[in-house]
């Protein structure tokens, strides 16, 4: 859980923070981000690019005569760099009571780590 207490909250310009959580099981990475009165249809685009997860979500005001809100409205923009191991191309989001659901597959046969040899060469000038 490290790795998500050292990210910032979700926020807006303006200031309004969307709370999330994130875990990863053994073979998938998954985000959820509270939403609420957005349609995910028109109000939320997901991306992926270079190993990172942008969210950007827009939640408009409907303005009425005498009416009180306490509602955050605006635009949200959130970038998360995925696992090591995250499976771009299968990337699944859902949308249900509010609640934005990102879910990653992520392989358990991580990249084998890589050796390079040094190769000695000489100095060419006679002196060592």
């Amino acid at each position: 859980m490290a790795r998500l207490e050292s990210q910032p909250l979700w926020t807006s310009l303006e200031g309004h923070m969307i709370r999330v959580e994130e875990h990863v099981e053994k073979d998938r990475y998954t985000l959820r981000a509270e939403l609420p009165g957005v349609d995910p249809a028109k109000d939320v685009d997901i991306s992926v690019r270079e190993g990172q997860l942008t969210i950007k979500a827009e939640r408009t005001e409907r303005k009425e005569e005498d009416t009180r809100s306490e509602f955050h409205y605006g635009s949200f923009y959130r970038s998360i760099p995925l696992p090591v191991g995250a499976k771009e191309d299968d990337i699944d989001a859902t949308y249900t009571d509010g609640i934005l659901t990102v879910t990653v597959p992520v392989s358990e046969s991580q990249t084998p780590e890589k050796h390079i040899e040094i190769k000695k060469t000489e100095t060419g000038n006679g002196h060592s």
